[in-house]
């Protein structure tokens, strides 16, 4: 079995309070892309029949056991019985970048097993199981537009009508850690919810709907607030670093092949 789990973007992320388990509350609206990995759950081939996995594409540090994909079928055999698999990540979505690649494979792993071995999970049970995994991951169940709270894994579907608009997505050769951009801020309540805001027209987004890490981040790190500038420079309705970064993204009215703006940077465009 294959899956080609995508990745998000965040439009708008205030953090307004810092919870007493240490993690912070935040709003945010996550967004779908159709850049995405893709992943293959084969029976396992080894000696021994233990569970493999490989990575192809970009590189990833740390042990691959703990890999949030391994993560992710050991949580699922605690609910139903998986024999030993073998499973092929081919890595498409830069990490460190804000766009949930890692939560979005591990969410992917959780639908494809509950399919393939007949769990008979519902989408509320696997949101559930998938926010032990991260904060983000439960976006990746339903993998619609969502309005998300708490540490980002309380959910409402959003109505935003993207369609027609070009998305450009860069990320440069940086690596933020989200350890790091919490470090930088301070949480202060919004006066208007982001949920309110994200109704308003795309034209408006600029001077109203904000990603409260990039004041820290971009003091850290000149490049990435670089191609936000570079981004309206271009003509952007709107542009913002996604989640704790370090891509940017912008939003066009119209076609934008503009990857040589962007030399040694991971370069991404669709239309919505």
């Amino acid at each position: 079995m294959i899956a080609f789990p995508n990745c998000k973007i965040n439009i708008g992320l205030n953090i307004v309070a810092k919870r007493s388990d240490g993690f912070h509350d935040i709003e945010t609206v996550f967004y779908p892309l159709s850049l995405c990995d893709a992943l293959e759950v084969l029976p396992a081939t080894t000696p021994g029949d233990e569970d493999e996995f490989i990575l192809e594409g970009m590189s990833l540090e740390g042990d691959p056991q703990q890999n949030l994909c391994m993560k992710a079928l050991r949580l699922m055999r605690s609910v139903v019985h998986i024999d030993p698999v073998k499973m092929v990540l081919l890595k498409k979505t830069p990490s460190g970048a804000g766009l949930g690649g890692g939560s979005a494979d591990a969410a992917f792993t959780l639908k494809m097993l509950n399919s393939y071995y007949n769990a008979g999970l519902t989408d509320d049970q696997l949101k559930a199981m998938a926010a032990q995994l991260g904060s983000d991951c439960s976006f990746f169940i339903s993998d619609t537009p969502a309005y998300a709270y708490g540490k980002g894994d309380q959910l409402e579907e959003v109505t935003i009508n993207l369609q027609g608009y070009t998305l450009v997505l860069v990320k440069p050769p940086v690596f933020v850690s989200t350890a790091e951009a919490y470090r930088g801020v301070t949480p202060l309540p919004s006066a208007i919810s982001l949920k309110t805001m994200i109704q308003q027209p795309i034209s408006a987004w600029r001077g109203t709907i904000k990603n409260d890490f990039e004041k820290n981040i971009f003091s850290h790190y000149p490049v990435i607030a670089a191609i936000k500038d570079v981004m309206y420079d271009m003509g952007a309705l709107y542009a913002s670093m996604s989640g704790s970064g370090s891509s940017v993204f912008g939003i066009f009215d119209r076609p934008m092949a503009v990857s040589n703006r962007f030399p040694d940077c991971f370069y991404h465009e669709e239309v919505l």
